[in-house]
């Protein structure tokens, strides 16, 4: 006499199709979230640059010229060489933001792309030059950024 045991769990058939269907999906919805990632990213840099940019404008209202390359965007929040120059009218910022990669944003007085003034991050390579994250992003190419 033979009895049949009620079996439980599943056959490493069915665990097997279950692997193979999370990683189908995986496949298809990574590098779109990734594509997102990338694209909050450039957003982020672009309202980083307006808005340091905005705030350098009204540093030239009140100092009739933009802050020189040795005070740099310091100068946004705290008068050049701690003077107390009375056309100094700031914070123009509460604070320099970080770039998305945790970097200071670069600041150029005069600007070497046909601007007065550059503001600009090197990506996530820190690196000039490059592609997708990897590019730097600054004032001059600003409305390019997608």
């Amino acid at each position: 006499m033979s009895s049949k045991r009620a079996q439980k769990g599943f056959t490493l058939i069915e665990m097997m199709v279950v692997v193979v269907v999370i990683g189908l999906l995986a496949a298809m919805i990574g590098p779109r979230l990734f594509n997102q990632v990338e694209k909050a990213q450039r957003v982020r840099i672009k309202q980083d640059i307006r808005a340091i940019e905005s705030a350098l404008k009204f540093y030239r209202l009140d100092n009739y010229s933009y802050p020189s390359q040795s005070d740099g965007l310091e100068a946004l929040l705290n008068a050049p060489g701690g003077s107390s120059d009375s056309r100094w009218n700031g914070p123009y910022l509460e604070e320099v933001p970080m770039d998305p990669f945790q970097k200071p944003y670069e600041y150029s007085n005069p600007g070497t792309r046909g601007k007065e003034i550059e503001v600009f991050t090197l990506g996530k390579s820190q690196a000039p030059g490059g592609t997708g994250v990897e590019k730097d992003w600054g004032s001059w190419n600003i409305n390019e950024i997608p």
